[in-house]
């Protein structure tokens, strides 16, 4: 993932939402996605990964954490 993806959660081509933890896509704005502020980055995650670690995030740890 270059670093414009992972500061934003898009890609400069197609401009999908990418899962910083998986990696999975979404062609728009997704309602249970979850994004986080890490670092002064916005950082995208999709439900798979928002429930998986919802106690994490919750709890305001990093995903570097989970």
């Amino acid at each position: 993932m270059d670093q414009h993806a992972e500061a934003t959660g898009r890609t400069p081509d197609d401009e999908r939402l990418v899962c910083a933890r998986c990696g999975a896509t979404a062609d728009g704005p997704r309602p249970t996605w979850t994004f986080s502020m890490e670092d002064g980055r916005r950082r995208y995650f999709c439900d798979s990964c928002s429930r998986e670690h919802l106690r994490a995030i919750e709890g305001r740890l990093d995903s570097s954490w989970w």
